[in-house]
């Protein structure tokens, strides 16, 4: 699946070689090599060095860098040149500058994903969202709570979740990807937590274990329902040529027409 509709985001510590061909074969649309959070101080150059061992151009992969502020920022991005990097995961994005430095050193078509972890980050998402490479927006949303000492269930995460999708849209991006859901062992807080950020406009979201992509995946295509009704309305939409329609009772407008093919394209192999 082309990396702009990717629905599943799927984290591997970079420390962890022998897991990198199992992610790439697991059902997630995208790959993300965590050189950051997932790896201790003491192994950060040796995850970097196995995964230059590793990377091809064949299956290629995302790559969490660390942060902009550390002393390995600058031999991690040397590394994203490499052609089996298709974008860099850059967390605790605060600034377009951080960003314009990386772009500056990555390969023609890859891509930047900024992941929104800290209050600064969200204050400055205008700019962060509307510089060059961007693809679009990551919510880290656990780091996030600890910036803000927050304590809180997701519902309190609800109005920072809409400014990102409101951000997204602004910058004409693809709509943002959702934080990590930690249960690992509840499929039934997995698939409600990904409901919700589909409704809320979330495009995809980030996974932690290969076992959460399929419910992601599935979360974030439209159902069969959702085709029939679309295919409905684009079929009467064409055949009234114009003219005012009714379809299963309702009447149907541009915006109605618009969610119709947006469906169909997103349904689209």
């Amino acid at each position: 699946m082309p990396q702009r509709l990717a629905r599943s985001y799927l984290f591997v510590p970079g420390n962890r070689p022998d897991r990198f061909d199992k992610a790439v074969r697991s059902a997630a649309d995208a790959v993300i090599v965590d050189l950051e959070d997932a790896v201790p101080p003491a192994d950060k150059s040796a995850a970097r060095a196995a995964l230059a061992g590793w990377l091809t151009p064949s299956s290629r992969v995302l790559v969490r860098v660390n942060s902009a502020d550390t002393a390995w920022f600058a031999d991690d991005i040397a590394l994203c040149s490499h052609p089996g990097v298709a974008g860099v995961v850059v967390p605790k994005a605060e600034s377009a500058d951080d960003l314009a430095y990386a772009a500056s050193r990555l390969a023609q078509d890859a891509t930047l994903l900024p992941l929104i972890e800290s209050a600064r980050g969200l204050a400055h998402g205008a700019a962060i969202a509307a510089a060059p490479r961007v693809l679009r927006l990551l919510f880290g949303s656990i780091d996030f709570q600890v910036d803000l000492g927050m304590n809180v269930t997701e519902p309190e995460l609800l109005p920072f979740r809409l400014q990102l999708v409101l951000l997204s849209r602004v910058a004409n991006l693809a709509g943002p990807v959702d934080g990590v859901t930690v249960e690992i062992a509840d499929a039934a807080v997995l698939r409600d937590a990904a409901a919700t950020a589909r409704r809320l406009g979330f495009g995809g979201k980030l996974c932690i274990h290969p076992s959460q992509a399929a419910a992601v995946n599935d979360a974030f295509s439209p159902s069969a329902d959702e085709i029939a009704w679309a295919r409905r309305i684009v079929a009467a939409a064409s055949a009234a040529g114009g003219a005012a329609v009714a379809v299963d009772g309702r009447m149907v407008d541009k915006p109605v027409i618009l969610r119709a093919q947006a469906i169909l394209a997103s349904a689209a192999p």
